[in-house]
């Protein structure tokens, strides 16, 4: 997945993470089958005392000392439990911990959504039920829940969550007069969409009003998660069924989304320096959250926009780094503590105050100055509240979904991501869309489908 879309692991790795750690899972998702050859989860609670090794991706400055700030709050806070956090660069995260024998993981690591059920496929990580308490793990949203589980079971909880939007220039927007829409069941359909852009086209400096985020790479995880993702299931479609992507993924459905999608292209700026929307050449940027800091400076004239419905309600995708044990802790009673420490509203405030993620806990999104009722992000806050969970469990209503939950996950993404750029750049989107399918299940097969 990922090319590093901001100096944050949590800003953008959030929903787009790196090509690195995409990568780094494919290579190894399917190597040695489940549990790469060990017994399985064996957690031990030990004495709920001692020392507890904590692995971290090294994040931007703030990130890391909110994250240490939040350690010696948990320090001070008791006296028997001490944390010694190791941080890995991005790149080579993933690839640590695919490589560690289960017995040689930390107590407690953090790791990207869609890497969790290759790590629980080949037994390195354990679930939480009976160490974390039940209150931390009633508290997470529904939409980082569905990230965080796999075959039924939680292995995560998390700090935070991502999601996607269209940023409008409500300055552009009035002069063109479009009058725009705040909820996501008011968002435009897709033709609406086009009608829209027809008009922006007219008032923005080159005639080009429209920002897709291209400069991330559509052939990467941003085009899976970020952009072809919304469309096929808004479209009514899947990426897989039954655990196959031929006759999902190469559905009607999806063709008649992504080719819509790719239309666009004659009304969009490349946005190759990422300064179109900031600099006022777009009206509107199909983005994430985490852009929030540089777009703030519109100030009144920055709105929030649902990203277009192409048929079943407009969706966008959620996901981002969470926080799960080790398969072989001897400490799982102290690691359940440090996590329930984590999952605390002040630790969250700390940690999101840091990145401006939206909060991936009910009490704390609810309390939240950007994300929470009536404040300025209450749009993408709103649309994480309404959680569609897999791909399988998509309703027109819902509209935060979660990416395959599958070990399998990086062919998926690597398939996407190259056909959606294939489609975008003027290929027969079923003839993309086949070729990514065959891909994929030729993978699933070599794999006996991810199936432990």
């Amino acid at each position: 997945m990922m090319m590093t879309i901001s100096k944050s692991r949590r800003g953008v790795r959030t929903i787009a993470a790196t090509a690195a750690v995409s990568v780094a899972a494919l290579t190894l998702a399917g190597c040695g089958g489940p549990d790469a050859g060990n017994a399985g989860p064996s957690v031990q609670a030990g004495s709920g005392e001692g020392t507890i090794n904590v692995w971290a991706v090294d994040g931007q400055a703030a990130e890391n000392d909110a994250l240490k700030k939040i350690i010696a709050n948990f320090e001070t806070s008791q006296n028997k439990i001490k944390v010694n956090l190791k941080l890995f660069p991005s790149d080579q995260y993933t690839k640590a911990v695919n490589s560690a024998a289960p017995g040689d993981l930390p107590d407690v690591l953090d790791f990207d959504g869609p890497t969790l059920a290759s790590f629980v496929y080949n037994g390195k990580m354990a679930p939480l039920t009976g160490s974390v308490s039940q209150e931390s793990l009633s508290n997470q949203t529904d939409s980082i829940k569905a990230q965080n589980t796999v075959d039924g079971a939680v292995y995560g909880v998390g700090m935070m969550n991502a999601g996607l939007a269209l940023w409008g220039n409500k300055k552009l927007l009035d002069a063109a007069g479009v009058a725009y829409p705040t909820t996501p069941e008011k968002a435009w359909t897709a033709e609406e969409f086009t009608g829209v852009l027809d008009k922006l086209a007219a008032v923005v400096p080159g005639g080009k009003p429209l920002d897709l985020s291209e400069q991330y790479g559509f052939a990467g995880e941003w085009g899976t998660c970020c952009s072809a993702g919304p469309v096929i299931w808004s479209g009514g479609g899947t990426m897989l069924k039954d655990n196959k992507a031929a006759g999902a993924l190469d559905s009607d459905a999806n063709v008649k989304s992504l080719t819509t999608f790719a239309s666009w292209k004659k009304y969009t700026d490349p946005n190759a320096d990422g300064l179109a929307f900031p600099n006022g050449r777009v009206a509107l940027s199909w983005v994430g959250h985490w852009t929030y800091p540089t777009y703030k400076t519109l100030g009144s004239d920055l709105v929030s926009i649902p990203l277009p419905n192409f048929g079943k309600g407009t969706k966008t995708a959620s996901g981002t780094f969470a926080w799960g044990m080790g398969a072989s802790t001897k400490n799982g009673a102290a690691s359940g503590k440090f996590l329930d420490f984590l999952m605390s509203d002040e630790s969250v405030r700390i940690y999101t105050d840091a990145n401006g993620a939206p909060p991936a806990t009910k009490t704390a999104l609810a309390a939240s100055s950007l994300y929470g009722p009536g404040k300025k992000l209450e749009l993408l806050g709103n649309q994480l509240g309404k959680a569609c969970g897999p791909e399988d469990q998509i309703t027109e209503t819902c509209v935060s979904v979660t990416r395959p939950v599958t070990a399998g996950y990086p062919i998926v993404t690597d398939q996407v991501g190259k056909a959606e750029a294939a489609i975008y750049s003027g290929k027969d989107a079923k003839e993309a869309l086949s070729a990514a399918a065959r891909a994929i299940d030729q993978n699933f097969a070599d794999n006996d489908g991810y199936k432990k």
